[in-house]
């Protein structure tokens, strides 16, 4: 679900305090991580970055490189299930991604709201698969394990001029998002319809060199992610929200069940780290 990009890493200007070792995306950027802080049940009702069980969007778009280009196709679908991380409980979210129809990643991402407001993302298992086959899931992270810290999905009020924050950190597995405020009340339009009020952030890695490039996400209140817009990089992803889809109860069912099997395959896949995490179970009723 997260797109990686690059960032250069300069010196400190004369007179300017360099980062601090933990400072992963410059200054400002330390991880404030507290547990205490969340609610006892994930409710994401962030207007940036709204959570609700059996919402389901579509994104579609391309990715271009040096090989080519491929139509690349991810279903985001908020699942009804919760998973405990850290003694946090989660909200989880279960993408699957295609390039060129073939589905090349099925991966559940874990969600969680401050009471304040801010969205935090735990950790991910990605399943990658080649030619329809399930090769394995080494990307694999979960706060609290290997050295893994969770990181901002989104603030609670974004705003220009603020510190860029870390959106997750695993040095295990060579990951570390990075995102910051670039724009405000712009006007986007995409295949759903055209939105006002869109709220723009620039995300990249520190990890990924000059050839990493960044990546301009749109968010809509209300809505979410509605645009992906490439910016540099030797691999470059631009991709619209093409479709927006309340699921039926049944259609929640089924999904629930899909992504359990999912999480269950995770503990024979990931036995050093996936499988020391707490069962997903299926929310209770509000």
């Amino acid at each position: 679900m997260l797109f990686l990009a690059m960032f250069t890493v300069t010196s400190a200007a004369p007179g300017t305090a360099a980062p601090a070792p933990d400072e992963h995306c410059g200054p400002g950027s330390a991880i404030n991580f507290d547990a205490s802080d969340f609610q006892s049940s994930p409710n994401i009702d962030n207007k940036w970055f709204p959570l609700k069980p059996g919402m389901q969007y579509t994104t579609t778009g391309t990715v271009k490189s040096a090989e080519g280009t491929t139509k690349r196709t991810v279903i985001h679908t908020v699942t009804g299930l919760t998973k405990v991380i850290d003694g946090v409980k989660t909200l989880v979210m279960w993408d699957r991604d295609f390039s060129d129809g073939e589905l090349a990643e099925s991966e559940l991402a874990f969600f969680a709201q401050t009471r304040s407001g801010t969205v935090w993302l735990f950790g991910e298992y990605p399943e990658e698969y080649e030619n329809g086959s399930f090769v394995g899931a080494p990307s694999t992270f979960i706060h609290g394990l290997d050295k893994a810290q969770a990181g901002i999905a989104m603030q609670a009020s974004p705003r220009n001029g603020t510190a860029d924050y870390v959106q997750a950190y695993a040095p295990k597995v060579d990951f570390l998002d990075c995102g910051g405020v670039l724009q405000t009340h712009q006007r986007e339009c995409v295949p759903t319809g055209c939105y006002n009020d869109v709220l723009v952030i620039d995300e990249y890695s520190p990890l990924d060199g000059p050839d990493g490039g960044h990546q301009q996400k749109s968010y809509s209140a209300g809505t979410g992610l509605v645009k992906v817009t490439a910016v540099g990089g030797t691999e470059q992803e631009n991709m619209d929200l093409v479709k927006i889809k309340r699921l039926s109860s049944t259609g929640l069912r089924t999904v629930n069940e899909q992504a359990l099997e999912l999480d269950r395959h995770g503990y024979e896949v990931s036995r050093n780290v996936y499988a020391k995490t707490a069962p997903a179970e299926i929310a209770a009723p509000r």
